[in-house]
């Protein structure tokens, strides 16, 4: 079980929280042992003046009327006086600071021999014993006139006073925190590949700055990436068309004692169109298709297949339940045409796509059977312009997964290259329905 949290309001609320409760305990020890002496003082006088007028009240009272004096005491004051022996032993007092010094006090105001005990004959309470001449007498008093009754009334205002501290504290670090929860969140839609709104530059000084860093750098490379796409467009513009009157003139050729050459200017001719469609693929913007409804994973997929098909390429589908998810329709189509292309390229036999749903995600697999990608550079294939040194390293750019990498992740999602089993690729794409 984890007990520290995660994120960084629930540590910051811990830490005060923590630090709330050290400071109200000492506190509460600060106050306890600044007026111990005090309140025992006061105690101590509340004393000597009941044992001095009860004695003043029974030396000059009638002695036939000293038992009626005595009724009214214990009826009226809660105050009951009892005959002692100066040889009874009572129970010593509990070792605690309030009572040592209120006994101190007593014995300094109503002479040496007063005794202090909270029992006497099995009897709780307050007794404190006074001499009249030779005879000695015990005062007794109930407990709550000089101790507090009510500890649980300030240990409850105690917890009150600290959970408002508390929760105050969770309200300031929350507002705190908003910034950096804007920001999180930004900086999960640039890593997806799609563009941020502005962040809100508000909040302390260090956080507005993080935020006009962030703004400033998102703007930048939303405009590196206008940039790039201005350029491939203008590129491959220019390179299409002359790549148009070549494969015009090509055709126009007589094929007598040509037929092979023409053949590969055409072929080359088909590459480098490949190459340049799949450069524009990459520039484009995805983000800026907008998100369609709730779409249909196998209707897509089977559209798409359709095409090849149609081309006579051989290509299986095997459509499982899927759930209905909102998708950027032709960016999807795109992702499964570069699966299908990848697998057409550099396998062999026939291809299969296949559609199912595990927990919250829709999962799409294209399995061919060519010579597979090793696990140790299944990562590596997703970055641009990345090829491998070995069968697969035929003709191509090295874009294909890039993009199908990037359409993934603009959707939450994730690509993974996995081997098949008998021999193989098994590209498998995680789209979270959510």
């Amino acid at each position: 079980m984890r007990l520290w949290p995660r994120t960084l309001l629930w540590r910051s609320v811990l830490l005060i929280a923590v630090l709330l409760v050290v400071a109200h305990l000492a506190w509460l020890q600060i106050f306890r042992a600044s007026e111990v002496e005090p309140r025992a003082l006061q105690a101590a006088q509340q004393v000597v003046s009941v044992v001095n007028l009860t004695r003043a009240a029974l030396v000059t009272a009638d002695p036939a009327r000293r038992y009626a004096l005595l009724d009214d005491l214990a009826e009226q004051e809660g105050i009951q006086v009892y005959a002692g022996d100066p040889d009874e032993a009572v129970p010593s007092l509990p070792d605690r600071p309030f009572l040592r010094i209120m006994a101190a006090q007593l014995r300094e105001r109503l002479g040496e021999q007063t005794r202090l005990t909270l029992e006497r004959e099995g009897i709780a309470g307050v007794w404190v014993s006074f001499r009249i001449d030779t005879d000695e007498y015990w005062v007794s008093l109930p407990r709550g006139r000089i101790e507090r009754n009510e500890p649980l009334r300030w240990i409850g205002w105690g917890a009150l006073v600290l959970a408002m501290a508390v929760i105050g504290a969770f309200l300031v670090v929350a507002r705190i925190n908003r910034p950096l929860r804007e920001l999180t969140r930004a900086a999960e839609i640039l890593g997806r590949g799609a563009t941020p709104t502005l962040v809100t530059e508000d909040g302390p000084a260090e956080i507005r700055t993080l935020a006009r860093a962030f703004n400033q750098m998102a703007a930048d490379i939303q405009r590196q990436d206008e940039e790039r796409a201005l350029l491939l467009a203008g590129v491959s513009h220019d390179l299409r068309t002359p790549l148009s009157r070549i494969r015009l003139a090509l055709e126009m050729l007589d094929d007598h004692g040509n037929a092979d050459l023409k053949a590969g200017v055409a072929q080359d001719i088909g590459d480098i169109d490949t190459a340049i469609g799949q450069f524009l693929d990459f520039a484009r913007p995805v983000d800026a298709e907008q998100i369609s409804g709730q779409s249909d994973l196998n209707t897509l997929a089977g559209t798409v297949i359709e095409r090849y098909t149609r081309n006579g390429r051989d290509i299986v589908m095997h459509a499982g339940n899927t759930a209905p998810q909102a998708l950027r329709t032709q960016a999807f189509q795109r992702l499964l045409a570069n699966l299908i292309d990848n697998a057409l390229h550099h396998g062999s036999g026939t291809v299969e796509v296949t559609t199912a749903s595990e927990g919250s995600s829709n999962i799409v697999e294209v399995l061919d059977r060519g010579p597979g990608i090793p696990s140790i550079d299944a990562t590596r294939m997703l970055q641009p312009f990345t090829r491998l040194n070995s069968a697969r390293s035929t003709s191509g750019t090295g874009l294909g997964l890039a993009i199908v990498d990037r359409i993934a992740r603009l959707h939450g999602g994730k690509v993974q290259l996995l081997p098949r089993e008998g021999g193989g690729l098994r590209a498998r794409v995680e789209l979270p329905v959510a």
